[in-house]
């Protein structure tokens, strides 16, 4: 290897899967969110694979990212969690589906559609149950099933959900069950005129914690790339992603001698140092600098020194035999990303997905 590599292992990606698949009651659909870039790893790469898998749905963000699924051949269904008004017939163009939050985009979404020729167009309803980021209010759900009804030629209410705030954190157990009630509530208004609707709920979270509302289906995400939220979820999972680099060049401090911008690093001893060709244009950011975040080479941990740079970062091997040219481990199997997010401070999700798409990626299969 000769350049900053992010590999993704489709076997991990599998085992997974079919982790997730044995939590699942037998009719319980599953629905694998790839947005960001599939959790900045390859969202054609791991929707083809988790399609051949049998996943029932695709979940992403925006509607352009989609609409890259559908150009690359998926033709499972795909929820658009958080559309925007100008993107609405692209979305019906592409066949994707809408998770309508507001009346604002609920009426977009209706003038969009009467515009075309579709009729009973697949639509998902989404409610606030306490995130209080998207969503109807559980109040509004008389007036939306009237709504839909009135425009029954047009809609297909294929779905109805919400989001978990803290099923992570057993802490707030109290919350997430309250949550777990006012969605229970709302499914049971919406079931008496709409029975064969998918409702759905939990996340990767929800679905260890809570299992007994799995509904009709559960949207997976961060554990589908390999971390769980919890030790002895991760235990049983396997990272999809790992990031190598490469030693670039090695130099040699004496006590007093300063390191990279700034001057962030000055040596206290003698020191030897490795410039990695990596940097905050890739993902990593500068909180990881000054000996916050660190890299494994030769199953040994560097900190990494001074300040993060925008395409290197220097770290320290003074006590780790290795030359110009060696492997350089960032994230992956024996380097978790929730070990190295932790350390600065933040979690896995923010660490991979902020991976920067100049990375060279690699597929394993």
């Amino acid at each position: 290897m000769c350049e900053t590599t992010l590999e993704i292992h489709l076997p991990n990606l599998r085992h997974n899967y079919q982790f997730l698949r044995k939590q699942l009651a037998p009719d319980t659909k599953l629905l694998a969110v790839v947005k960001a870039f599939a959790y900045g790893s390859d969202a054609i790469a791991v929707a083809q694979c988790l399609a051949e898998q049998g996943v029932d749905y695709f979940g992403v963000a925006y509607v352009h990212e989609g609409v890259q699924l559908r150009k690359a051949g998926i033709t499972k269904p795909i929820l658009v969690l958080h559309p925007q008004a100008p993107n609405l017939k692209t979305l019906i163009e592409y066949k994707l589906e809408p998770g309508l939050y507001s009346q604002r985009i609920f009426d977009a979404f209706l003038t969009a559609l009467k515009q075309t020729k579709h009729e009973h167009y697949p639509i998902h309803l989404k409610f606030n149950t306490g995130l209080n980021r998207l969503g109807f209010l559980p109040e509004q759900v008389t007036e939306l099933v009237s709504q839909v009804k009135q425009n029954s030629k047009q809609l297909q209410l294929k779905g109805v959900y919400s989001h978990l705030a803290a099923s992570d954190d057993l802490k707030e157990d109290a919350f997430t069950k309250e949550q777990l009630s006012k969605f229970a509530t709302i499914a049971a208004q919406i079931k008496t005129t709409y029975p064969k609707a998918l409702f759905h709920l939990l996340n990767t979270s929800g679905v260890m914690h809570y299992s007994s509302a799995q509904y009709d289906m559960v949207r997976t995400g961060i554990s589908l790339y390999g971390y769980g939220n919890a030790p002895e979820v991760d235990r049983a999972l396997k990272p999809v992603l790992t990031l190598k680099t490469v030693i670039s060049q090695i130099h040699f401090l004496t006590k007093g001698a300063s390191l990279g911008y700034n001057r962030a690093f000055v040596a206290s001893r003698a020191t030897r140092t490795a410039t990695l060709p990596i940097g905050h244009a890739d993902g990593i950011g500068r909180i990881f600098g000054n000996g916050k975040g660190f890299v494994w080479i030769h199953g040994h941990k560097a900190p990494l020194l001074g300040n993060v740079c925008m395409d290197m970062i220097m770290v320290d091997v003074t006590d780790i035999d290795c030359q110009e040219g060696d492997e350089v481990l960032v994230i992956g199997a024996d380097a978790s990303a929730e070990s190295l997010a932790n350390a600065v401070g933040t979690i896995s999700y923010e660490l991979i997905t902020g991976l920067s798409q100049r990375i060279q990626r690699r597929i394993i299969d």
